[in-house]
């Protein structure tokens, strides 16, 4: 069929040079990650480094239950139940509609959250974000035009700590048994 067409011919290479010939320069990587949007370093949280890769959930996907790990989290799907990333981030995508409780070290809310959220570091609601639920965290940053609903308690860390496995709204609730405090008769 094709026999009368001669192949054509390759430059010479010597094993080095096909070896080299496959591999791309060591520059590359740099340069294909830069200009590639889906770059795992646009995934990455600022900071972060390839030891600390963000997961993430994609916006198709429906979780329901509890969500613990060891890593930063991106959720762009729905999401129902727990979400215990304890000392690291939790990144609520604007398309993300998450029903649950969150204890993390730091969370970024640009969707939408109901439930109680308790930050060891910080909370961040972006301005089209949305929370329905109280915060328990050091710092707090909500942006204007963001949406929430619930109560705020500032955690100092060490006084905090006694009452740490306690839901805001418990604490809140509980009497207060400060020195100065009036206390009911028993």
């Amino acid at each position: 069929m094709w026999g009368n067409k001669k192949p054509e011919s390759s430059p010479t290479t010597t094993p080095d040079s096909r070896n080299a010939a496959n591999l791309p320069p060591k520059h590359a990587s740099a340069n294909w990650e830069g200009n590639n949007p889906m770059s795992t370093d646009a995934m990455r949280p600022t900071g972060a480094t390839a030891d600390r890769a963000m997961a993430r959930l994609g916006s198709s996907l429906h979780v329901k239950g509890e969500i613990t790990g060891n890593e930063d989290l991106g959720i762009d799907g729905t999401v129902e139940g727990l979400v215990q990333l304890d000392d690291r981030k939790l990144t609520v995508g604007a398309t993300a509609k998450v029903t649950a409780d969150i204890i993390a070290r730091e969370i970024v809310v640009y969707g939408s959250v109901k439930g109680n959220l308790r930050a060891k570091d910080r909370i961040e609601i972006k301005k089209d974000g949305s929370v329905v639920g109280d915060l328990t965290t050091a710092r707090i940053m909500i942006e204007d035009g963001a949406y929430f609903k619930g109560a705020i308690e500032i955690d100092k860390g060490s006084e905090a700590g006694k009452d740490r496995d306690k839901p805001a709204f418990a604490r809140a609730a509980a009497p207060s048994t400060s020195p100065g405090a009036p206390q009911k008769p028993a």
